[in-house]
Parts: C-alpha cells; structure tokens; sequence
C-alpha cells in the first residue's frame, strides 16, 4: 500500500483539513501564538574567538538554539542545495515513490511521510526524505535522488563543509564547557560522527491554523544544524513561550540536540521546537543532523560531575536511546 503523500493531498485541491491532522486545541497555532518582540540569538563567527565562545556558549544554556553568520558557507551553494531538493519533490508521484523508506521495517532512509501509529494520534502535514550524509563507511547511494543528476554532487559538497562547520561549532561548545577543544567531538564518535539529512516539505495548508508541520520536541542529536527557504515557520520555546525564528539569509539554524544536553549534564538546553505550515506557500527546510555512531556511549562527562553537581542522565549507547525516544520510553 503506498503511503498517502501530504503533497499529493494539498495538490488535489483540498479547502478542509482532514480530520487526522487537526492537532488538538492545546497545540493548535490559533491557541498557541507566538509572543512578540523576542529574538533569538544571532552570533557572527567573524568576532573575536573568546566572544564566540562566549557568545554560542550563552545561547546554548538560555536558548537551546541560535543562528550562526559569517560560517564561510557561499550562498551558491546553499541555493543549489535548496534547488535540487525543490527538483526532487517537483517530479512526478511515480518517481518519488521509487525512494520510497519503510520506517515500519526499520528502513529510515529515502522518501516518507510521517504516519500515525495508532487512530489515536494525529498526522503533522510533512512529506520528507531522509538519508546518511558521512562518513563514508555509512552511506548508501541507492537511497539518494537519481534525479535531479546535480543532487549527489551538490549534497557531498554541502556534507564536507558542514563537517567543517560542526568541528568548529563542537570546539566552541567545549571550551564553553571549560573543556579542551577536541573533548565533545571525541566523546560523539570523532571520525566516525554522522551526518544524516532530512528535506523537510510542507505543502501548502487549506487550515494552517488547525495544523502542525512537526509537532514540538527536542531532537535526539548532538546538533542540528538547518537552512530554511524563503517561508518562515519554525518556532522554539523560551520562558513558557513560543518564539517565532526569523529569516535571515544564509544564516545558518543550529539547534542543540539531547546528545549535547547529556554530555554537558544539563548546562547546555536541547531546545524544545515546531513547525507551522502557510495557507499559500510551500515550506521547506534542509535539516542536518549531527548524531554519534549508534555504539557509542553517551552519558555526562565525567570532568563536569563531582558531588556538588552529581550526574543528571543516565550512561547509554545512542542506539538504546534512540529506541527510548522513538518509543516514548523514560531514559
């Protein structure tokens, strides 16, 4: 059975919300409006290393988030990947569901569609694909685009320099830490660090004050580090609020993952976020996540616990809680 495509709903002229993806009231835009006059973090990477530190150090305990400038990242190829991602969800049905993953079986990679698990919950109105960027050793070509031809040049040049951006990014998260530069990066598998991609697509909505791109939540990587296109969208929550992210051209949207809350005993925050969704545009965003090897053991650092500041999370391999936060276990 192909699974139905948000995409496909939206394109056949819908001007009613289906039932399945009407959040209930609590989380429905309309009751849950972001509050105004607040910004996030904005941090240029040009200043002086002692402020950036300082400066990314502070976001991450008060925000969870912030977005980066001056990154070195040339904004041709940001607009080549927001491109060929465009070209992937502009082909016919046929060829998409080519791609088509299997969350079900445990197969993540490739083309999905959030569904529910039981009748209970509800849909959020995103079509996605989702797969390895790095290393080497864990990507699978079968599973990325064909079409169009450009996307495995642009995509592996976009993975080599957000390696070089989570380098610098996991030094100054160490050292913000009081920590050596290479501490966190080592302790999140080094070399063998993953990068896995997730285009997200949220069609245009007949209701989107009824609806949710994502739902809120915390990510379960390290990092997240994301550029959206020209529609805004994402919100993140701060002193019991809603705060709208807004756009800022070729700035880049990192996010602090659970991962990085655990290492840091809880001193950096993983920020709790969502999705809205437009009545007339197509939003989308280019999500990379920053995550360790699935062995890896994670737990607070041993250099930021003593009996004064005892260990906040239990110790686990990521597999283990990657399997806690996809069945909404305790960790």
């Amino acid at each position: 059975m192909v699974a139905e495509r948000v995409q496909a709903l939206a394109l056949g002229g819908l001007n009613k919300l289906p039932a399945q993806f009407i959040r209930p009231a609590h989380e429905r835009p309309e009751n849950t409006v972001a509050v105004d006059g607040v910004t996030v973090p904005v941090i240029s990477l040009s200043q002086p290393h002692d402020v950036v530190v300082k400066e990314v150090a502070e976001a991450c305990q008060e925000w969870g988030f912030f977005l980066i400038t001056d990154h070195g990242i040339s904004p041709s190829l940001i607009q080549r990947l927001k491109e060929v991602g465009q070209e992937f969800f502009e082909l016919p049905q046929e060829e998409k569901e080519a791609y088509a993953n299997d969350a079900a079986c445990g197969k993540l990679e490739g083309y999905g569609t959030k569904m529910t698990k039981n009748l209970e919950e509800k849909v959020e109105w995103i079509d996605y694909y989702f797969h390895v960027m790095a290393p080497a050793s864990k990507v699978n070509y079968d599973v990325w685009p064909k079409n169009p031809p450009a996307y495995r040049g642009v995509t592996e040049e976009y993975s080599k320099e957000i390696l070089r951006i989570t380098e610098n990014l996991l030094q100054l998260l160490s050292e913000g830490l009081g920590l050596a530069g290479k501490v966190l990066k080592s302790c999140l598998g080094d070399e063998e660090l993953e990068l896995e991609m997730k285009i997200n697509m949220y069609p245009p909505c007949p209701q989107p004050e009824l609806a949710l791109g994502v739902e809120p939540h915390t990510d379960m990587s390290a990092l997240t580090i994301l550029v959206p296109n020209d529609v805004p969208g994402l919100q993140v929550w701060k002193d019991d609020n809603w705060v709208a992210v807004n756009l800022l051209e070729n700035a880049l949207f990192v996010h602090v993952g659970d991962q990085i809350e655990v290492l840091s005993n809880g001193k950096y925050k993983s920020v709790l976020h969502r999705s809205l969704v437009n009545k007339e545009c197509t939003r989308m965003s280019w999500a990379v996540f920053i995550a360790p090897p699935h062995e890896a053991n994670i737990g607070p650092l041993s250099e930021l616990v003593n009996d004064q500041n005892q260990a906040k999370y239990s110790t686990k391999t990521y597999a283990e809680y990657r399997h806690r936060k996809f069945n909404k276990l305790p960790q």
